[in-house]
């Protein structure tokens, strides 16, 4: 019977691949669009704030709407989103009158497909059959960084070969692949995530439970761990290995998301050889070792160490918590994933927020932010360990 259900996980899987490709691929185009079209900095890097809200929206929106369509119409649209703003990038900025305004349409409908795809692949997954649903939770997240990786080393050789000024064609490219999986969702089985005649926990029920609100806390742990790290890390590589901005923002973010990677497909594999909360426990605690690695380390080289450490560590901490969460509250339903990335995304934005200010009241001292943010991941263990006392 879980045969039935591969075709499943492989559009599940390359649906993380897209999600990667929509949220790193323009981001490599900044200086591009800086250039071609006149448009400052300043306003480039208000795509990416505008990107992230968007997403948050459609977290919290999904609550109402994602039950009502349905898990195959909601991947179907999300991919066929993120293809459409991907082709879009590429006729937009030179075709309407304010080029910013072009690149916010279409990074506006990348941004919706990237949403949906966070908030219904993890309970299309969740709701196959098998005896693993936290390996299998842990292996797609994996493809998120595999997915990442590959965005930012495949764009930069075709840039390498063949010029930015072609940047149009590698968009094209990488816009064939969610159009493919849109397809692949139209045949696939899907289950929901509740028996027939079941009905989920209402916004009210969950508002009321103690465990909803201590996995709220964890999954929002969870995003500003990881994030407090990553988005320092290209300025860590540079200091760590001297090298310009340019590769130091190739290597510090891909190494980050190598190791986390790493961490997300060991635990896919070989995930039925250890407990779930055990292995989060540990990883808390490396993570904790990490961002002390990176605040206290004697040479910068050791802070990159460390920043790969983090990577590792911070691997099973967004899908770990999806998993606890669901086990603990099987009624939660559409909603309870629906309101976990809300949690993530949160966190994705108080952990860099967090470290960036700290940073600022310290002279611009990159470390004393990292280590006020080292609270997020002593919050996430002691989450998992009173998580462990109750039903």
């Amino acid at each position: 019977m879980q045969k039935r259900y591969d075709r499943t996980m492989r559009a599940c899987f390359a649906s993380y691949i897209v999600q990667a490709v929509i949220n790193n691929f323009a981001p490599l185009l900044f200086v591009t669009f800086h250039d071609s079209f006149g448009i400052p900095l300043s306003k480039i890097t208000l795509l990416v704030t505008f990107n992230f809200l968007l997403q948050l929206v459609i977290d919290a929106a999904s609550v109402k709407f994602l039950d009502r369509i349905g898990y195959r119409a909601a991947a179907v649209l999300a991919n066929a989103c993120s293809a459409a703003g991907l082709v879009l990038l590429t006729v937009l900025p030179g075709a309407t009158a304010d080029p910013f305004a072009g690149l916010l349409i279409a990074v506006s409908i990348c941004a919706l497909g990237g949403g949906l795809l966070e908030v219904v692949i993890s309970p299309i997954v969740e709701a196959c059959p098998s005896d693993g649903k936290e390996r299998a939770m842990s292996m797609l997240h994996s493809f998120y960084c595999w997915g990442h990786v590959a965005v930012v080393l495949i764009s930069t050789l075709f840039f390498a070969a063949f010029g930015l000024a072609r940047w149009r064609i590698m968009a094209l490219i990488w816009a064939a692949l969610p159009l493919i999986v849109s397809l692949m969702f139209l045949n696939v089985p899907i289950e929901g995530l509740l028996g027939e005649g079941e009905r989920g926990m209402s916004l009210r029920e969950l508002a009321c439970s103690k465990v909803f609100w201590l996995m709220f806390a964890a999954m929002l742990c969870s995003g500003a761990s990881e994030q407090s790290v990553s988005q320092w890390a290209s300025v860590l590589a540079e200091k760590g290995l001297g090298v310009s901005k340019a590769l130091g923002d190739l290597t510090g973010p891909m190494l980050f998301a190598i190791c986390m990677g790493t961490a997300r497909l060991l635990y896919g594999k070989f995930g039925d050889r250890i407990p779930l909360k055990k292995f989060m426990l540990g990883s808390c605690a490396l993570c904790v070792f990490a961002y002390l690695l990176i605040g206290f380390a004697p040479v910068p080289a050791l802070g990159l160490i460390g920043c790969g450490i983090c990577g590792f560590s911070v691997g099973i901490f967004w899908p770990g918590t999806v998993s606890l969460a669901s086990a603990a509250m099987r009624r939660g339903g559409t909603a309870l994933f629906c309101l976990l990335a809300l949690a993530g995304d949160l966190g994705c934005s108080a952990g860099p927020t967090l470290a960036g200010m700290v940073s600022s009241a310290a002279g611009d001292n990159i470390r004393a932010g990292i280590l006020a943010a080292v609270v997020f991941p002593v919050l996430l263990m002691l989450c998992v360990l009173r998580q462990r006392k109750m039903r």
